[in-house]
């Protein structure tokens, strides 16, 4: 029996269709961020950069959470008092 993550990121090729599958293996690498990380580490990332780049995501992941978090409050709905706050 095959490794599960085996199979789930194995890319078949269906009736010689060559391009679709590379398509297909695109759209995963992307959304894994393979691609992300190989361009960062093909060249040398001075300490400075680096520090820059992991506090820009860490504050994109803060900003991004919060987002999220008005936006399912705002979605919600069968709330007992639909405007909190406006009384």
């Amino acid at each position: 029996m095959r490794h599960a993550s085996f199979i789930a990121r194995t890319v078949f090729v269906h009736n010689n269709d060559v391009e679709a599958a590379c398509r297909i293996l695109n759209r995963i690498l992307g959304r894994e961020d393979i691609l992300d990380q190989f361009r960062r580490t093909r060249f040398f990332e001075k300490p400075f950069q680096f520090r820059r780049r992991i506090n820009f995501e860490r504050c994109k992941a803060i900003y991004n959470e919060d987002m999220d978090r008005k936006i399912q409050f705002v979605l919600r709905k069968n709330r007992t008092d639909p405007y909190p706050g406006s009384s």
